[in-house]
């Protein structure tokens, strides 16, 4: 039976994971794929315990020759891509779950990668342990695929949930996803939307060919959302989840993280806690979605492992492809409907004003809803059809300087 050696790369909770599974289902693992694969060596340098020897320099594994896959999973960019180039440049393979490294760069790692006739596997980079990037590759290959875009940060769909469920602020909620470990101490790339831009970038990749700049990249975080918009929201059919979007569209790539109202009868709707959700549109298979936990050890360890399995049986010759340039669409040129939320006088007029403003930058209203009024002030829910961003913001600006509007208080696209 064919026997391959690994080498791991930072023992925290995801490589400690990845050692045990491979421990505890080497078993399963020999008699389902026909290879033997050994943990000869992890590096950390830290005292733990994994169940595997231990070494603090990681070019003992970098150099060994016993070991053709190197598992990376340290996190960040330093020192994690000088260690990744380096073992490509030792000819051996690399697997990563570290979306950080990949969205930012990709191509030059895929390019070193090629330079040593090795492969680089990053499924745990996105939706944990959901096999999305493999499906994209490989399984979809016969398809066009026109959309992929869901739930992929787990921290911020379980302050999303809790919101809704519990009619809770933002804070509160966070405060709970602190409490039970969902959310770092300082949980500003999970809110903030830099987590979910990662892993938006690294879909757009794969799903389309494509050479994404993380950089450009549209994100905004849910630190805006408040319990009014998400019970507004509700009320007239939808859910607010942060979404990763990715599209192609008549030869022009949308990529973005935001704030998304998606509506009851959709399936992400539904996903609550701290799930990831990717729903993919394609030609022919149609529409699919993947569903699962989105972080933790077991979960990235069972993506992780599922890439050495394909290296050792040599199903990865494809993963090296060379990608394509795109042009990124701006985000003031993105066609989409709007959810409004803003205070205004409760008299007579306000909406004249208002209805004007959007008329003459060319946007349509599809519904207004007056909301409960405080003292003479009056919340007003606006909800906008289909139009391009710019013509949005150009109508938000002269209403906002509307003697007759107190605030707008926010604005959220809807799906």
């Amino acid at each position: 039976m064919k026997r391959i050696n690994i080498g791991i790369l930072g023992l925290g909770i995801v490589g400690s994971a990845v050692a045990s599974v491979l421990q505890k289902n080497a078993g399963a693992i020999s008699e389902r794929v026909g290879v033997q694969i050994k943990v000869k060596k992890g590096c950390d340098i830290r005292k733990v315990k994994p169940p595997c020897p231990v070494t603090r320099n990681p070019y003992d594994i970098i150099n060994d020759p016993d070991i053709s896959i190197v598992v990376e999973a340290i996190g960040g960019i330093n020192p994690a891509k000088k260690y990744v180039l380096a073992a490509l440049g030792a000819g051996k393979h690399v697997v990563t779950s570290n979306k950080e490294l990949i969205a930012q760069h990709m191509e030059e790692i895929l390019s070193a990668a090629e330079k040593n006739r090795v492969s680089i596997l990053f499924e745990g980079a996105v939706g944990g342990g959901i096999p999305i990037l493999a499906a994209l590759r490989d399984n979809l290959s016969a398809n066009r695929i026109t959309e992929a875009y869901g739930i992929v940060n787990g921290t911020t769909n379980y302050i999303l949930s809790k919101m809704t469920e519990e009619g809770v602020e933002f804070s509160e909620a966070l405060k709970k996803a602190k409490e039970k470990g969902f959310a770092e101490a300082d949980p500003k790339l999970d809110v903030e939307g830099y987590d979910a831009s990662y892993k938006a970038a690294i879909l757009a990749s794969v799903a389309f060919g494509s050479k994404v700049k993380w950089a450009q990249v549209y994100r905004e975080g849910i630190e805006k959302i408040s319990a009014e918009d998400i019970l507004y929201a509700g009320e007239v059919g939808y859910a607010i989840k942060l979404l990763a979007i990715a599209k192609m569209i008549n030869g022009e790539l949308e990529v973005r993280v935001h704030p998304t109202l998606v509506p009851k009868l959709h399936p992400l709707a539904n996903v609550s806690e701290n799930f990831n959700a990717i729903y993919v549109k394609g030609f022919p298979i149609g529409e699919l979605m993947f569903y699962g936990p989105g972080a933790g050890g077991n979960p990235t360890a069972s993506a992780i492992i599922s890439d050495i399995i394909s290296i050792a049986n040599d199903k990865c010759q494809r993963t090296n492809v060379k990608l394509k340039s795109y042009q990124l669409k701006k985000i003031e040129t993105i066609e989409s409907r709007y959810y409004i939320r803003l205070q205004a006088p409760d008299r007579h007029g306000v909406l004249a004003g208002i209805s004007k403003a959007f008329a003459d930058k060319k946007v349509s209203i599809a519904a207004v809803v007056q909301k409960e009024t405080i003292g003479n002030t009056a919340t007003i829910v606006i909800l906008i059809h289909k139009v391009a961003e710019e013509n949005l913001k150009a109508a938000l600006r002269v209403i906002q300087k509307l003697p007759v509007v107190r605030r707008i208080s926010n604005v959220v696209r809807i799906l």
